[in-house]
C-alpha cells in the first residue's frame, strides 16, 4: 500500500502554521474550539506516520483507509484533554510519541469490518473534513441528521428515504425529503468552522480538484 497524499497540507493556513511546536499547536487546538485548522496542522504533520504504522496491520488498502480515520477520529477527541507537561510545566511526553501510543492501542483492539460494509473514502473526506462533518451532524436535528446519513452514507433516494420514513410515522413525500435534504446540506456546512469550510470546501489555486464532503 502506497502512503496517500493530502493536498490540505498546502494550504496557506496550514503552512502558516509550519513553524508553530506540536505543544503551541495543541495549545491552539484545545483554546479553539470554534477553528479546525490547528488540528489539521497537527493531522497533515503526523498522517505518514500514523499511516505507515497502520498499513500493515489491515488485510486491504479499504480497511487500511477505515482504520487510519477512526485511528485520528480517536485522537482528535482525546487531544482535547491531553496534557503533555507535568504539574510544574516540563515535558514529560512528547505528541509524537502520545500519538504512537494511541495507533498502537487502535490497532490492537481493532475489529474491522468487511470489505463491502465500509463506506468511507479517504480520498472524499479526509479525517480532519470527518471529524468536523460529525461534530457539525451533532447540531442539526435528528430527522435532517438521519436524513442525510440515509442520502449521503447509504445513497438512498428520495423515494426510499420517503418510503422509510412513512414507516416510521414521519409523514414526508419524496418531494418534501428532496427539500429538506438541502436544508440539511446547508445547515451541516454553516456548521462547519470556517477554516474547515475555506480548507476543503472551496476550490483554490493550490488544490487539485473539488473535494466532496461526505458523510
Amino acid at each position: 500500500m502506497t502512503l496517500p497524499t493530502f493536498p490540505e497540507a498546502n494550504h496557506p493556513l496550514i503552512k502558516s502554521l509550519a513553524h508553530y511546536s506540536d505543544q503551541e499547536l495543541l495549545t491552539l487546538f484545545q483554546r479553539h474550539s470554534d477553528a479546525g485548522q490547528y488540528f489539521t496542522a497537527i493531522f497533515c504533520r503526523y498522517s505518514s506516520m500514523v499511516y505507515t504504522l497502520i498499513r500493515h496491520s489491515a488485510r486491504s488498502p479499504v480497511q487500511a483507509d477505515y482504520l487510519f480515520a477512526t485511528t485520528w477520529r480517536h485522537i482528535f477527541y482525546e487531544l482535547s484533554g491531553l496534557d503533555l507537561r507535568s504539574a510544574t510545566g516540563e515535558a514529560i511526553l512528547t505528541l509524537q510519541a502520545w500519538l504512537l501510543n494511541i495507533t498502537a492501542i487502535c490497532i490492537n483492539q481493532a475489529d474491522l469490518p468487511a470489505v463491502e460494509t465500509i463506506h468511507y473514502s479517504l480520498k472524499e473526506a479526509p479525517p480532519p473534513l470527518w471529524c468536523y462533518i460529525e461534530q457539525a451532524l451533532d447540531q442539526i436535528p435528528p430527522v435532517l441528521r438521519l436524513m442525510v446519513l440515509m442520502a449521503q452514507t447509504f445513497g438512498w433516494s428520495e423515494t426510499r428515504i420517503s418510503a422509510y420514513l412513512q414507516a416510521e410515522g414521519e409523514g414526508m413525500s419524496a418531494a418534501e425529503v428532496r427539500v429538506r435534504l438541502q436544508e440539511g446540506y446547508q445547515r451541516l456546512e454553516e456548521n462547519l468552522p470556517d477554516d474547515i469550510r475555506a480548507i476543503y470546501l472551496v476550490t483554490e489555486q493550490w488544490a487539485q480538484g473539488d473535494r466532496a464532503a461526505v458523510v
